[in-house]
Order: structure tokens, then sequence, then C-alpha cells
């Protein structure tokens, strides 16, 4: 019986190729590297549960705080009384940093989309 001839259609931009059939078929290899093995994992120890984010909110007009160091409910109970989002600066405290990290807008406007829903 003859051999069985395929296109080979993995030529780099020469176009195809004809084949044996055998030569495109995986040939069966070492299972893996002699010498090679995987190390043992060591286990991940779990990481300490996260604190509540705690937020401060600052009007832009009279700097005045209106609220500092409250939850996520707190905060957006804060913006209740404020007119528009551009008027506060909404921040986070940042432990690792031990600092107030400033909100972006669209993180405030997130916020600000919770009014009356809370």
């Amino acid at each position: 019986m003859g051999k069985v001839w395929v296109l080979e259609t993995q030529t780099k931009g020469t176009g195809a190729n004809m084949v044996p059939l055998e030569r495109t078929q995986r040939k069966p290899g070492p299972d893996g590297v002699p010498g090679f093995f995987f190390p043992e994992l060591k286990p991940v120890p779990e990481p300490e549960p996260r604190q509540p984010r705690s937020f401060k909110v600052v009007d832009v007009m009279t700097r005045e705080v209106l609220a500092e160091g409250v939850d996520a409910r707190a905060a957006v109970g804060a913006l209740e009384g404020v007119h528009s989002v551009v008027d506060v600066t909404v921040s986070v405290w940042d432990p690792d940093a031990e600092r107030w990290r400033m909100l972006s807008f669209g993180e405030t406007q997130a916020l600000w989309d919770y009014r009356g829903q809370i």
C-alpha cells in the first residue's frame, strides 16, 4: 500500500507542502527530562483578614471635614447633604502607607451613586 500524503500548512510564508502523514504526527518521546522533578509546594499561610476601609469626606469650598474615619455606609451618608459630586473630596485610609489616599473621580462617583440607596 502507498504512503498517505497530507498538505502541511505550518510553513513560514512559503505556502503549503505535501508531506507524508507520518511526518506530521507526533512521535512518542520520553515522559520528561531525566533527573528533573517538581519541588514540593510549601503551604501558603492564610492572609490576615482585611480591616474595613476607613473614609474621609472633605468639603472642597470650606475645607470642612464632613466625616473622618467612617465606614463606606457612613461616607455615603455624609454625601447625602452635598449638592454635587465635585463639591467634595473623598479619601480612603491606606494602612500600609499610613496616609489618606484621595479617591479618583470614578471611585468617588461610585460612592456618589449609592446616595439614597443605603
